[in-house]
C-alpha cells in the first residue's frame, strides 16, 4: 500500500488536488465564517467596538505571520524531504517546528501582558478605542501559543499529504468559537457580559481545545507517516535555517500585511472611525473569497514540493495549471458577489447609514482586483513550494508597501475617501505581471535542469 506522500507522485492530478484541497477549503471556509460571525457579534456592541477590532487586527496579522511563516517553511521542507525518501529528516523538521511554536508562544505572551496598551496607542489616540482594543489584544497575545501550535501542527500534517486531520482541527476551533462568542460577549446563561474581552476569551478557549486534539494526533497516534517523539529532540540550527529559507519570506509577507493595515488605518483615521470600521468589515468579508484559495494551497503545495523533490516536471506543470484554474474560479465568483450585493453584506454587521454608504463604496471598488488575486496567490505559493520564498516577499512588498499605501494616501488626499479604495486594484495590477514573468523564468530553469538530469541518468 502506498503512503500518503507516495500518492503525491502517482495519483491523477485533478482528483488528488481536490482530495487534498477540499478538506482545507471546507476548514478555511468555516474559519472565514468565524471571522465574519465574530465581527457581527462585536458590531452589535457598537461601531466603536468594530473599529477597535479593526485597530487590533494588524497585531493579529503579526501573530498569523509567525505561524504561517513557520508552518509554510515546515510543510515545504517536509514534503521535499519525503519526496527525496528521507523520512528521518522530515521528522526532524516537524519536531523543530513544534518547539518553535512553544518558543514563540512564551515570548508573545510576555510582550502582550506588559505592552498591550502601548501597542494600541500606535494606531489611535482615542481613549475608548484604546481601552476596547487593549482588552481584546491582551487576551489574544497571552493565549498566543493556542494559535501557534495548531497552525504549525496543521502544516506538519499537510506536508506529509494529510489534509483531513487539519480540517477536523480547524472545524473544532472555528465551530466552538462561533458557539462561545454570544455567551461570553453578551452574558448569556451563566456567563458574565464581557464585550470585546469575551470575544477574545472565546477565541483562545476554542484554540486550546483544537490544539489539544492536534497534540494527541501528532504525538500519540501511530497512523501518521511521521512518528514524532520529542523525548529524543536534538536542536539543529541547519533545520531551522532550512525551514526559514522558505518560511521567513512568508512570515515577512504577513508582517508587511500588518504594516499595510496599520498604515491604512492611519490614513483612514483622517476620515473618521466609521471609515476604519468599513475597512475592517471588508477584510473580514474578503476572507470568504480568499480563504478557499488558501485552502487550495494546502493541497497544492505538498504536490508541487513532492514532485519537485522527485524530479517530475510534467506533474508539476499539470498541478500548477489545475490550481490556477480553480483559484480564478473562486476569486471571480467573489468579484460578482461583491459587485452585486455589497449593501446586504455591510448590513450583516451594522445598519448605520454612514457605515452602509462608505462600506458599499469600498466593497465595489476594492473587489475589482479579485479576478487577478487568485492567480497571484497561486504564483506566490508556487515559489514557496519550490523552496524559494524570496520572490513572493518581493512582490508582496511591491504590492502592499511600494504601491498600495502611497497611492491610497494620494487618492485620499486629492480626491477623497470615495476614490481612495481604487488603490487596491491598482496595487494588484502593478505586481501580477512581473510575478508571472519571474515564475515563468523559474519554471524554464527548473525544467531544463530536470531534463538534463534525466538525460544523464536514463532509466
Amino acid at each position: 500500500m502506498q503512503s500518503n506522500s507516495q500518492k503525491l507522485g502517482t495519483e491523477p492530478i485533478i482528483p488528488l488536488l481536490m482530495r487534498l484541497s477540499i478538506p482545507s477549503i471546507i476548514a478555511m471556509a468555516i474559519q472565514a465564517l468565524y471571522n465574519v460571525v465574530d465581527s457581527i457579534y462585536v458590531g452589535r456592541i457598537s461601531t466603536d467596538a468594530l473599529s477597535a477590532l479593526s485597530l487590533a487586527f494588524p497585531v493579529q496579522i503579526i501573530l498569523i505571520g509567525i505561524g504561517v511563516g513557520t508552518g509554510v517553511g515546515a510543510s515545504s521542507l517536509i514534503s521535499r524531504r519525503l519526496g527525496e525518501n528521507n523520512n528521518h529528516a522530515a521528522v526532524n523538521a516537524a519536531e523543530h517546528s513544534i518547539m518553535l511554536s512553544i518558543f514563540y508562544g512564551v515570548i508573545v505572551a510576555i510582550l502582550g501582558f506588559l505592552f498591550s496598551d502601548q501597542i494600541l496607542q500606535l494606531f489611535t489616540d482615542k481613549a475608548n478605542l484604546i481601552r476596547m482594543g487593549s482588552e481584546y489584544i491582551k487576551i489574544i497575545l497571552i493565549g498566543s501559543i493556542a494559535m501557534f501550535f495548531p497552525m504549525i501542527s496543521n502544516n506538519i500534517l499537510r506536508g506529509e499529504g494529510n489534509t483531513f486531520t487539519p480540517m477536523i482541527a480547524m472545524l473544532i476551533g472555528s465551530v466552538l468559537n462561533i458557539i462561545l462568542d454570544p455567551f461570553l460577549i453578551f452574558g448569556i446563561w451563566i456567563f458574565p457580559e464581557m464585550g470585546v474581552a469575551g470575544a477574545a476569551i472565546a477565541t483562545v478557549a476554542a484554540r486550546i481545545i483544537s490544539g489539544s486534539f492536534l497534540i494527541y494526533i501528532l504525538l500519540f497516534s501511530k497512523k501518521n507517516e511521521l512518528q514524532i517523539s520529542l523525548k529524543d529532540f536534538s536542536f539543529d540550527f541547519k533545520i531551522i535555517r532550512d525551514i526559514y529559507i522558505v518560511g521567513f519570506p512568508a512570515m515577512v509577507m504577513q508582517f508587511l500585511a500588518s504594516f499595510m493595515l496599520g498604515g491604512m488605518n492611519k490614513i483612514l483615521a483622517g476620515f473618521g472611525s466609521t471609515a476604519i470600521a468599513a475597512a475592517g468589515i471588508y477584510f473580514r468579508l474578503q476572507s470568504f473569497v480568499f480563504m478557499p484559495v488558501f485552502g487550495l494551497n494546502q493541497g497544492y503545495m505538498p504536490i508541487m514540493g513532492y514532485n519537485y523533490g522527485h524530479n517530475n516536471p510534467e506533474r508539476m506543470k499539470k498541478t500548477f495549471k489545475s490550481a490556477l484554474l480553480v483559484a480564478i474560479t473562486f476569486t471571480t465568483t467573489g468579484f460578482i458577489i461583491f459587485q452585486t450585493v455589497p449593501g446586504l453584506l455591510i448590513k450583516m454587521f451594522n445598519s448605520d447609514p454612514e457605515l452602509l454608504r462608505i462600506g458599499t463604496n469600498a466593497l465595489k471598488k476594492i473587489s475589482i482586483a479579485f479576478p487577478v488575486i487568485g492567480p497571484a496567490i497561486i504564483i506566490s505559493t508556487t515559489f514557496q513550494a519550490l523552496g524559494n520564498g524570496f520572490p513572493s516577499l518581493i512582490f508582496s512588498f511591491l504590492r502592499q508597501i511600494v504601491v498600495l499605501l502611497p497611492v491610497m494616501y494620494l487618492l485620499g488626499h486629492y480626491f477623497g475617501l470615495e476614490y481612495l479604495w481604487f488603490a487596491f486594484p491598482i496595487s494588484e495590477a502593478a505586481s501580477i505581471l512581473p510575478a508571472s514573468i519571474w515564475l515563468r523564468l523559474k519554471f524554464r530553469s527548473i525544467f531544463a535542469r530536470m531534463e538534463k538530469r534525466k538525460n544523464m541518468n536514463p532509466k
